[in-house]
């Protein structure tokens, strides 16, 4: 009962055709992000700048992602994903490359901070989920979100050693221009992710489809517990990643360890986190999703708690990446097949961006906390202590939430 076009009603956007695009999108978008903190020590000693600059202007990023993420699912949901990822692939693209010439910090902050920010709320996987829920059938859906997810972490694999390797063979500044261009790609591949036009929709699922108001279903959203429940947990999963994202090459650095260590420490949670984010996508339309999400929490915080009591060792590392990458991206499937579970996929992109804001916002305090501590402590120690008592609140958090659908949903099947 919701917005989705079979396969045989969309021509050439087979299931497949769909979700090699959107996957191609994610990891186009997920993959110059996540390689971005291999710039904070390059960056700061160019512009002769603390760690803390870069780490505001990132944490502006994040921020700035999470609040354009609603506005930009809610354009989405109107008119297509399409003309959204387009617009904001340009905006990323024009960040990455101005960043390449930040010369202060306030071009800094404009360029990886608001530019970005807005442009990965336009580009990001978050739209492509919205996407992929409307044009394929509901037995490819779990599966599609989890693949999708394991593409973004493609991305973080591929562009993280890549971009070690290209600052060490050309420098910061063109790595930065070539990161923008490689972007612009995801104009074309949202091609594939035209919304379906009325007359293709079956009438039951268009008149279902279109009893709902924007403001309605925001307004059924955040007057059920469950959602607000979820949104809540996900603030958990920005903080901690985030952070772990920006400050853990840095910190890998001061604990003694080179360089290279930390890229491929950041790629190993990017490779695992394909196997994680599939067997999440898999699990999730066969086990009860709350239950996972608080699982995965725990885990998260007991990897963390073994990382900063091991000494510092390649070895213990790598270990550390190839754990956190199994849960590292694993809750967006089961949090966005919740949100399908309790209110269809009319609205599902407006309805995860606001459940994005709420990790953004956690990605926000993540980023800038790691900086302002470390400046202010000479240490990150405060803020893994932080992340690790967030896991375990969120999985408590999660443990309430009811799958089933809203009265409205239920009374419709019926």
């Amino acid at each position: 009962m919701s917005m989705t076009v079979a396969a045989s009603r969309i021509g050439w956007r087979t299931p497949a055709v769909v979700v090699g695009c959107g996957c191609l999108v994610a990891l186009l978008s997920f993959g110059p992000r996540s390689a971005l903190g291999q710039f904070l020590n390059p960056l700061s000693l160019a512009g002769n700048w603390g760690r803390d600059v870069f780490s505001l202007a990132l944490a502006l990023q994040n921020l700035l992602w999470g609040i354009g993420q609603p506005f930009a699912g809610a354009l989405a949901d109107r008119f297509g994903a399409t003309r959204v990822l387009s617009i904001g692939a340009l905006l990323y693209a024009a960040g990455l490359v101005l960043m390449a010439y930040a010369t202060t910090p306030a071009v800094l902050h404009l360029s990886a901070g608001v530019l970005i920010g807005f442009g990965l709320s336009g580009c990001s996987f978050n739209l492509v989920i919205g996407a992929l829920g409307k044009l394929l059938p509901a037995t490819w859906r779990s599966l599609a979100f989890g693949a999708g997810t394991a593409a973004g972490s493609f991305g973080q694999f591929l562009f993280s050693p890549l971009a070690v390797a290209s600052i060490d063979a050309f420098g910061w500044f063109t790595t930065l221009v070539l990161f923008g261009a490689a972007v612009l790609a995801i104009i074309p591949l949202s091609l594939a992710l035209v919304a379906p036009r009325r007359e293709e929709l079956k009438a039951p699922q268009a008149a279902i489809a279109t009893q709902q108001t924007l403001a309605q279903a925001l307004t059924e959203a955040f007057s059920n517990r469950s959602y607000v429940l979820l949104v809540l947990g996900f603030f958990t999963c920005g903080f901690q990643l985030f952070f772990i994202t920006i400050h853990l090459p840095a910190y890998l650095m001061d604990r003694g360890l080179p360089a290279d260590v930390a890229g491929w420490t950041i790629a190993t949670i990017g490779l695992f986190n394909i196997v994680g984010s599939i067997c999440s996508g898999w699990l999730s339309s066969r086990v009860s999703n709350r239950w996972m999400l608080s699982a995965i929490y725990v885990a998260r915080a007991v990897a963390m708690m073994v990382f900063i009591a091991v000494p510092p060792t390649p070895a213990a590392t790598l270990i550390f990446g190839a754990a956190m990458g199994l849960l590292w991206l694993s809750t967006v499937p089961p949090t966005s097949t919740l949100i399908v579970i309790m209110f269809g996929t009319r609205w599902l992109s407006t309805l995860f961006g606001f459940a994005f804001f709420s990790h953004q916002v956690g990605g926000f305090l993540g980023a800038w906390l790691g900086g302002l501590f470390f400046v202010r402590t000479g240490s990150y120690d405060a803020v893994w202590l932080v992340a690790i008592l967030l896991g375990i609140l969120s999985a408590l958090i999660n443990l309430p939430i009811v799958e089933k659908p809203t009265a409205r949903l239920a009374g419709a099947s019926a």
